[in-house]
Parts: C-alpha cells; structure tokens; sequence
C-alpha cells in the first residue's frame, strides 16, 4: 500500500482498534515509500479479524454525515472510519468528540 498522510491514519485507526497487528514503513525507493501491513487472526483456525471492508465514499461521490446522523455499523459491532476537520477517527470517537466528516469506509 503506498504510505500517504491519509493511509497511515486510516491503518493506525485499524491498529487502535484491534483489526490489524502491525505495520511498517518500507522505504523501497526514495519517492514511492510503502507501508507494510500484518493481519490479526484469531482462534485455532486462523480466521481473520477483520470480516468484510466496504468502502463508503468513492471520489466521483463523497459522502458526508453529521456528528447525529453518523451511522453505527453492524448496531455497534462493526467500526465506520470518519475524514473530520480533526482528523481521521472512528465513529465512536467522532460522536463523543461531536464531529461529522466524509465516511470513509465500514469495517466488521
């Protein structure tokens, strides 16, 4: 994955949250840094944590919500990624933090 601004944010959100266990800037050439992911598993057959990832605003259609309309994936069980004027962030921590944004994406 190319390691801009935004990615870091959004896979250091996905690690604050338990989806994935690491990451790492790899310096492959001196202009086009990569990041380097490592998956959660869990139980004794090794299935992966995170289930499904849909992505919600595409660039020919953003999609925005208020801090009171933001939506609760899966009735809470799942997490949506927020764009806010204070960052990138779960939807948990934009509706404490009384922040809407761009809804990035919905991961279970």
């Amino acid at each position: 994955v190319k390691a801009t601004k935004i990615n870091i944010r959004i896979i250091e959100v996905l690690k604050e949250e338990g989806f994935i266990q690491t990451f790492e800037q790899i310096e492959k050439t001196q202009y086009s840094p990569e990041l380097l992911i490592k998956l959660k598993y869990k139980g004794n057959k090794r299935q992966p944590v995170i289930t499904a990832l849909k992505r919600i605003s595409k660039p020919g259609l953003k999609i925005y919500a208020q801090n009171k309309n933001l939506p609760k994936v899966l009735g809470g069980l799942g997490t949506a990624i927020i764009s806010t004027s204070a960052g990138i962030m779960t939807d948990k921590k934009a509706r404490v933090s009384g922040y809407g944004g761009e809804i990035i994406c919905y991961i279970w």
